[in-house]
């Protein structure tokens, strides 16, 4: 049964490999996935450490529903002490991996010490085995992939791997699997390539025994039926996610020019109708595809056009969030310079919500001053550049010249190094930098950022729905279950009353999917109709056989994210920190937006009332006023002797 599935203790200093069962009581607590995590991260990661030392714990897991026959239950998590943030460091991706990884008998895997020499591990039905990987130290991404599945014979091996990025110890490196699958964000591939583990790999025949399998498979039909039958969902299996920019940069609800502006004007090149038209005419009509167990099909397949150095090389996105980082933050809206930096992104396995918002910085910083040509070795780094885009990528991933080299370990440290009140212009929470949205005219989409565990983050609490401008009767029937609510709500996006619920609701949605192991895209995050906890109780209970109510698997997630906030706690976390605390940029108060719709034009973010909301949601939470889980939140939800190491 799915619930079999076992957890491994794997040591690369001393190469001793503990396999073990998951005890029902954790699950039950913690199901799998991110929540699990967060557990095992604070009881088997010391206070403290080094995040690129040897000390550091790094958790591979899938969701409890990985490789059942729940829909769209391939999502891959991992996590250990940030690199880039010296908190939470939490990296979410889809594809096929994790289905093999519980094919071959495991859903999670606690990997601690340091290898003498690059190494990688090979999982296969039930056995662990630590493997020498010199030959695949400096392999591209796709490289490293292929290379494993020639060395092993056999084409079915799915790996998770660090690029060339994760090697350089670029502090925000990804981890990666298949072609441009992600699990981006705080550096999960720096702290692989600290460990000299370049990757994992996996191959599984081993069956999974489903509880109730006939309830299981009429379920999922109409589970696939709802998701399907979403709008917002249709439109992402056309056109992906790049529609989320054509509306929201439309509207200016984007960064452009680091936080100059808004609005991406002069854009049509990168608009996704456009975007589509390459992708059908380099990979013909049946581009989109999609990860393990997903009816969707999100993401294009496409070759980068025009006949420069990569004209020809195939990749696979690009996402909205690469419009953004490439096009939108650095002023240059042109589709070979979003496809091209797509590509080396993926290839080199680094964040490119980061590394974008980082060149976007150091060019607003250039035209300032603040930066000149001896910083930048002679480049040009002004807004507009598209060369200086790619050729600062190289950079950074490289860790080639002063900048390069600062700028790799992220914004907070670099700012050090720079001096000049170059901080103030960095746009980031706890560390971490923005995504490429504008959050002035969204007060709910300003606390999600300044409260996410990780740092400013748009897949941790986001009400994205709260745009929808919904009718009070609808939003009252999503936010009142599975535990009733009678406070406030608002459907105008620019309120300030009853988002922090809204924000709250949101967290504990969003820490619930990434413990079943489902993907955010079929759940209340861009639409409304979509799954919700009353569908999750029943996907659990048929596939797993665990019986837990809506409500319970509300309190799951509120469990698990105590347990995150514990963890940052730890490290240093406090509520009005610039760096480490629950906070926004300066200019979200003191600079009014600039472009966009008559209800974007001139709004900021009113400090006294994002306190107010802060607070609120701190209130929801069970949080005293400094931000700490409170005795009595901690003994409800049963992990007030932490670390209680049950697993």
């Amino acid at each position: 049964m799915a619930l079999d599935r076992k957890i491994a203790y794997i040591d690369l200093t001393t190469g001793d490999i503990q396999i073990k069962p998951i005890p029902l009581e954790v699950r039950k607590k913690f199901l799998g996935g991110r929540g699990l995590d967060a557990y095992l991260l604070y009881n088997h990661t010391r206070k403290g450490c080094d995040p690129i030392g040897p000390d550091n714990t790094l958790m591979v897991s899938g969701g409890i529903l990985c490789a059942t026959l729940a829909s769209a239950t391939s999502r891959c998590h991992v996590m250990a002490k940030s690199p880039l943030t010296g908190l939470l460091g939490s990296a979410n991706m889809g594809g096929f991996f994790t289905p093999e990884m519980a094919w071959a008998g495991f859903h999670h895997l606690v990997i601690k010490g340091k290898a003498k020499h690059p190494v990688y591990l090979f999982i296969h039905n039930g056995e662990i085995e630590i493997r020498d990987a010199r030959d695949l130290w400096g392999l591209s991404v796709t490289e490293t992939q292929w290379a494993i599945r020639d060395k092993l014979g056999d084409q079915e091996v799915k790996s998770m791997v660090c690029g060339p990025a994760g090697e350089n110890l670029v502090r925000y490196a990804n981890v990666m699997t298949g072609i441009k699958n992600s699990g981006g964000r705080t550096g999960m591939g720096c702290v692989m390539g600290s460990k000299n583990l370049k990757a994992v790999a996996c191959r599984g025949t081993m069956d999974i025994k489903i509880a109730h399998p006939v309830e299981a498979l009429e379920f999922n039909k109409r589970f696939i039926g709802q998701i399907t039958s979403a709008k917002v969902n249709q439109t992402q299996g056309t056109i992906g996610t790049p529609f989320i920019w054509g509306a929201t940069n439309s509207w200016g609800g984007i960064r452009c020019r680091n936080f100059q502006y808004n609005q991406c004007e002069y854009a049509d090149d990168i608009e996704p109708e456009h975007l589509d038209e390459i992708a059908t005419d380099t990979c013909g009509p049946y581009h989109m595809t999609g990860c393990f167990g997903c009816q969707v099909h999100c993401r294009a397949k496409y070759k980068v056009p025009g006949i420069g150095p990569y004209a020809g090389i195939y990749d696979e996105g690009p996402e909205y969030t690469s419009q953004g980082a490439f096009c939108g933050e650095t002023d240059t809206p042109r589709a070979e310079t979003l496809l091209v930096a797509n590509h080396l992104v993926n290839q080199y396995g680094v964040d490119n919500l980061e590394i974008g918002s980082l060149i976007s910085w150091a060019m607003e910083l250039f035209e300032l001053g603040i930066l000149t040509t001896k910083e930048t070795d002679g480049l040009e780094l002004r807004f507009g550049n598209d060369e200086a885009v790619v050729e600062m990528i190289h950079r950074i991933c490289q860790r080639k010249g002063w900048l390069g080299d600062a700028l790799a370990d992220g914004g907070v440290q670099a700012s050090k190094k720079i001096g000049k009140d170059s901080f103030s212009y960095l746009i980031q929470v706890k560390g971490m930098s923005n995504l490429h949205s504008d959050e002035r005219a969204t007060p709910a989409l300003a606390l999600n950022i300044a409260l996410a565990s990780r740092g400013s983050d748009h897949l941790r609490s986001r009400p994205a729905i709260d745009l929808y401008h919904l009718p009070q009767e609808v939003m009252r029937k999503i936010y009142s279950n599975p535990v009733p609510y009678d406070g406030p709500l608002s459907s105008e996006h620019t309120e300030y009353i009853g988002k922090p619920w809204q924000v709250f609701w949101h967290e504990n949605c969003y820490m619930a999917v990434d413990c079943l192991g489902i993907c955010k895209y079929h759940t209340t995050f861009l639409g409304a109709t979509l799954p919700n906890f009353e569908d999750w109780s029943k996907v659990l209970y048929y596939n797993t056989g665990l019986q837990l109510t809506p409500k319970e698997i509300w309190e799951v997630a509120e469990r698990c994210n105590n347990m995150e906030r514990l963890f940052n706690l730890r490290e240093g976390l406090s509520k009005d920190d610039p760096e480490k605390g629950d906070v926004l940029n300066h200019r979200y108060h003191d600079e009014p937006t600039r472009r966009g719709a008559p209800d974007v034009v001139g709004r900021v973010i009113e400090k006294d009332k994002f306190l107010k909301m802060r607070a609120e949601c701190y209130g929801h939470k069970g949080w005293d006023e400094n931000g700490i889980p409170k005795p009595e939140t901690l003994k409800r939800l049963g992990i007030g002797n932490e670390p209680s190491h049950l697993a």
